[in-house]
């Protein structure tokens, strides 16, 4: 059930695991939850899980993360209106945890939109000297506004591309930056089947080397000593560990850190 270019694509990047890979694609994806831990506890939330009668297990990965044995409609989640919960693929939530804001940081959420991860980085790290959500799509980072409104956060959102934020922007570096650059998405097509269908095998390419120029755009606006997070959603190394180690090739001052 999939176009022959991401077959051949996942099965070069992943020959040990692409079957799993394609038929996982071709599965509804299970709802995964974000707990506000500055609220209460993993552990609390699953008790309060169980009194609702909503089946759940932790996650393995990340420390916030509850998986859902059948999903929902987020108004029968405890507490989801008084941000509580969030729902939040797992995965997405370690950026958080592997970008590790410290008080008094300044924070750039380079493509923030819909604000997953910046509701997350906020929860994480309440005592942030400031955050700026930034993204170029001005209906999206409404979004972010919602989100933030209910989670109860705050953060100053600015509607512009990165490119020309970095042109005007006279401040001092950030110390922390998550650029979550824009992908082909083919790690998330169980949310999204039609992704199969809508990206072409030319794409890759183009994205790639728009990734490229962010992350080099991104990292001008890193202050000496800062730690900048790149992440996609594709399972694709042209976009993932080839635009890193370009990018690591092209700029002397920039050190690889392992998670």
């Amino acid at each position: 059930a999939h176009p022959q270019w991401p077959i051949a694509a996942i099965s070069s990047a992943w020959p040990d695991d692409a079957d799993a890979i394609l038929e996982a694609n071709n599965e509804a994806g299970p709802m995964c939850l974000r707990v506000n831990l500055g609220q209460q506890s993993r552990e609390d939330y699953l008790s309060q899980l169980a009194e609702a009668n909503i089946k759940a297990q932790p996650g393995t990965l990340s420390p916030s993360a509850v998986y859902l044995e059948k999903p929902g409609a987020v108004e029968t989640l405890p507490g989801f209106y008084d941000g509580r919960v969030s729902v939040q693929d797992e995965a997405a939530q370690l950026s958080a945890y592997l970008l590790a804001p410290e008080p008094d940081d300044t924070v750039l959420d380079a493509c923030a939109a819909p604000g997953g991860k910046t509701g997350h980085l906020l929860e994480h790290q309440p005592n942030l000297k400031s955050l700026i959500a930034l993204d170029a799509d001005a209906q999206r980072l409404k979004r972010v506004a919602d989100n933030l409104q209910r989670l109860k956060l705050a953060a100053t959102l600015e509607h512009n591309r990165l490119e020309t934020f970095a042109e005007q922007y006279s401040g001092p570096g950030f110390d922390r930056i998550l650029l979550d650059a824009p992908c082909s998405a083919t790690g998330v097509i169980r949310r999204h089947p039609d992704i199969k269908w809508l990206r072409k095998r030319a794409d890759i390419r183009k994205l790639a080397a728009t990734q490229t120029e962010l992350l080099a755009i991104a990292f001008s606006l890193l202050k000496p000593g800062g730690t900048l997070l790149y992440a996609t959603c594709s399972v694709l190394p042209q976009e993932n560990e080839r635009v890193i180690q370009q990018f690591l090739a092209q700029t002397t001052n920039a050190i690889e850190q392992p998670a």
